[in-house]
């Protein structure tokens, strides 16, 4: 099985949309599968300049700007949007880059960014996120010229024509989190992917056991399901390239090759190819200097090949 690699991006902490269009499209020529990023409005760490850019807003422009590569986010919070707003957003969006769009939602965890930005944030948020996913995929799924009502206990919609319809004829949701109960069911309701975020590496084979038995129960086969993580990138042709690469991202090299894809080209291959051996048939490779596209050569040059 070929390890499907990903582009992950963490614009909040200070990237134009040139930056990260630049990204995108080499991304794109390298034969990255996809480029995804964060649904943030507050940088952690830094000053954030130029500020933050809007995930949707951005990705729309995006849609224009590449031509094949799939965009998305990992992830939105349930709290940023209506889930009406977000359906038309999300629909809008896919049909504007011809059908190349998914959708990462989550529950939201950064309350300094709501206070920064007057977002409420309430402490129980995953029956919000629940219904978001309910009324995201009853609206794209109603036919056309049928309403779509839903009356929940965050969100009521009544008449609703559920336009506009995505290009796709199922926009792929992806779902994470670590919870041992309510998480994987609701992957295994909604989802297409179920997506670790930087996980222990020991624990990623043990939780997609978990995953895979929440499918079963609901009565789907584990292959109906992407198992995917996402992991910090570091890597270089040399251990001083490597290392010059972590001090970029202010993060030690001992700790990037404990919790990432880091170190030499070999190390990363050995990274990879383990998290394949227990199951990840995808890696969301977060980049963090985004100025650095020699980085994303050498990962498409190098390693790619090898998975």
């Amino acid at each position: 099985m070929t390890l499907d690699l990903r582009v992950f991006t963490e614009p909040q902490q200070g990237a134009s949309y040139d930056t990260q269009l630049a990204v995108a499209k080499a991304a794109e020529t390298l034969g990255f599968s996809a480029f995804f990023r964060s649904d943030h409005y507050l940088a952690m760490g830094g000053d954030g300049l130029p500020g933050p850019t809007d995930a949707w807003t951005t990705l729309a422009g995006l849609a224009r700007d590449t031509s094949t590569i799939r965009l998305g986010t990992l992830v939105s919070s349930a709290t940023f949007r209506h889930p009406g707003v977000l359906a038309i957003q999300v629909a809008q969006v896919d049909e504007m880059s011809g059908g190349r769009v998914e959708l990462g939602l989550g529950t939201g965890w950064f309350a300094a960014e709501h206070a920064a930005y007057g977002i409420p944030f309430p402490d129980k948020r995953f029956g919000m996120l629940t219904e978001q996913l309910e009324i995201l995929t009853g609206l794209w799924g109603t036919p056309v010229g049928e309403t779509f009502d839903f009356a929940g206990e965050h969100y009521t919609l009544t008449d609703s024509p559920a336009l506009p319809k995505p290009a796709q004829a199922q926009v792929p949701i992806i779902v994470g989190g670590g919870g041992p109960r309510r998480t994987p069911a609701l992957a295994a309701r909604f989802a297409t992917e179920y997506n670790q975020a930087f996980p222990e590496v020991d624990a990623v084979g043990p939780r997609i056991t978990v995953i895979e038995e929440a499918l079963s129960d609901a009565g789907r086969t584990a292959d109906s399901l992407t198992q995917s993580v996402a992991l910090v990138l570091a890597v270089g042709a040399d251990p001083a390239e490597f290392e010059r690469r972590a001090a970029a991202i202010g993060r030690e090299p001992a700790e990037l090759r404990e919790h990432g894809v880091a170190g030499t080209v070999a190390e990363a291959v050995d990274r990879l190819g383990a998290l394949r051996d227990v199951g990840v048939q995808r890696v969301y490779l977060q980049v963090l200097d985004l100025q650095d596209l020699d980085h994303l050569d050498l990962v498409a040059r190098e390693i790619a090949p090898q998975l």
